[in-house]
């Protein structure tokens, strides 16, 4: 069954490296527990790496990159199409994986392997589109020849909310372009990256190639990777603060760096959008994978003509979600990822009650065992309140009223971050132009969902530096290298 594939690995995995296309012992005298949220108890215990194993995988993958680099691209790409299959091969044993570690619901789950396969078949496609230029140089004295070649080795940081996705966006196009990669997942959600590099070792992935090393201490793991010398990219996925540090440090040894960081996303409904499609898009912007997203939804702004109405239909929504266990059958909402995160959200949610808001629905931790918040929609909350300001990451919805376009934009706008943000407006002119306006790198204008692995993902602002999928993903991890000739 679905659950049992999941089980027999958690039951066989023997610690938490894989490093040059085995299983390598960790550290035996530190113990890095994993959790189900959902019960919120212990699941399984590994034997975590060291810096001696972040440094034995930086020197397998620096090995291993000159000859993958000379791999031929059609070759790179039938490996990452291998890749892709086998992914989807595994697809339910990998979405259990995920529910158990994470807690998101099985059908989140699922979605979410879908998705992470589909990076590695767009860059199999694009592994042989890498393209070059050849040029007369103005003057006439030589040819301008210009060529991408890989960067080398690239380490990976990548966050707890999509254990595969968040993975395979930045490893695949770094394969195909033909680095090496080594991996620090999230000490939260290690087994999906476990188990995925042994997944890609089968399909054709080389030794060396893609190495995974979890950890209990992230700083002492990050410091070792970003010290050794063949080293020269780093591609993270997390919250602003832990971004900003990063970069300081990976300054000192100017690698080249990518990252996607905090959301805070306002969600515009004008008074002329329709309402049915504004809430159904409201509750996938806000509620998919339990609200656990940077690109969830975190600021609703409402018409005023309309807020009451909206109000009222998005908390008989939440109110109709069932929460629970990800393996029950119709659960909707699964647990927040630990005890730290009920607390930060119900923070949240106690002060903007304490400044006048009011609950619509929910509001409040759900009782009983595992990490469960009740689905909540929030009335007359004010801009400025702490809870517009900070990423909830919770399932709590805010909404604030506004009465004309400027202000709206002006309030949207007010935040550091710019990753994504919606618009529901009936006027296509309307929703073009506001969009225009707003500081944001990505816009679901009348949707809910923005992603695609064929899309530009990333923000502009705060919330990071380059962008993954679509044809510009793939050349973030390579350099630019120009050759002056004459014949």
């Amino acid at each position: 069954m679905t659950r049992d594939a999941a089980v027999e690995f958690i039951d066989r995995v023997p610690n938490g490296a894989w490093i040059n296309g085995t299983w390598s012992d960790g550290d035996g005298s530190r113990a890095l527990v994993v959790d189900n949220p959902a019960r919120g108890a212990s699941m399984v215990t590994l034997a975590p790496g060291g810096p001696e194993h972040v440094r034995a995988a930086c020197e397998a993958a620096a090995a291993a990159q000159p000859a993958w680099a000379a791999t031929a691209p059609r070759q790179r790409a039938e490996v990452l199409r291998r890749c892709w299959s086998t992914m989807l091969d595994h697809r339910d044993e990998l979405a259990a994986l995920i529910t158990l570690e994470h807690g998101k619901p099985l059908s989140d789950a699922l979605a979410e392997v879908t998705y992470a396969a589909e990076f590695f078949r767009w860059n199999s496609e694009e592994a042989v589109r890498i393209e070059g230029a050849m040029r007369t140089a103005p003057g006439g004295s030589n040819r301008i020849i210009v060529r991408h070649p890989p960067v080398g080795v690239v380490v990976v940081i990548t966050p707890w909310n999509f254990p595969a996705a968040m993975l395979t966006r930045k490893l695949a196009p770094a394969l195909a372009a033909g680095n090496t990669v080594v991996v620090k997942p999230a000490a939260e959600t290690p087994l999906t990256a476990l188990r995925l590099a042994e997944l890609c070792h089968d399909a054709g992935v080389p030794a060396g190639t893609f190495n995974v090393v979890s950890t209990d201490r992230a700083a002492e793991w990050f410091e070792a990777a970003v010290e050794h010398p063949a080293v020269r990219m780093l591609s993270f996925t997390g919250s602003t603060e832990v971004g900003r540090r990063l970069l300081r440090r990976a300054a000192d040894r100017v690698l080249k760096v990518t990252m996607e960081l905090g959301g805070n996303a306002p969600f515009i409904v004008f008074d002329d959008a329709d309402l049915d499609a504004a809430v159904e898009g409201a509750m996938v912007a806000k509620m998919r994978h339990s609200a656990e997203t940077c690109t969830a939804a975190n600021r609703f702004f409402v018409h005023e003509a309309i807020a009451g109405r909206f109000v009222e239909r998005l908390a008989a929504a939440m109110d109709g979600l069932r929460v629970g266990d990800g393996f029950d059958a119709g659960v909707e909402v699964g647990p927040m990822i630990n005890a730290d995160a009920i607390s930060s959200i119900d923070t949240l949610v106690a002060d903007s009650i304490g400044r006048g808001a009011a609950v619509a629905a929910g509001g409040r931790p759900l009782d009983g065992a595992g990490h469960f918040y009740a689905p909540t929609v929030l009335h007359g909350v004010a801009q400025g309140d702490a809870i517009t300001t900070n990423e909830i990451f919770g399932p709590v919805a805010p909404v604030i009223s506004f009465a004309n376009t400027d202000d709206v934009v002006a309030m949207a706008n007010d935040t550091e971050m710019g990753l994504v943000a919606y618009v529901f407006t009936k006027n296509l002119a309307r929703g073009l132009g506001v969009s225009e306006r707003l500081e944001s790198g990505m816009i679901g204008l009348n949707r809910g969902v923005v992603s695609d692995p064929a899309a530009p993902f990333g923000g502009m602002k705060q919330s990071g530096l380059g962008r993954e999928g679509s044809t510009e993903g793939i050349y973030e991890f390579c350099e630019t290298q120009y050759i002056a000739t004459d014949w």
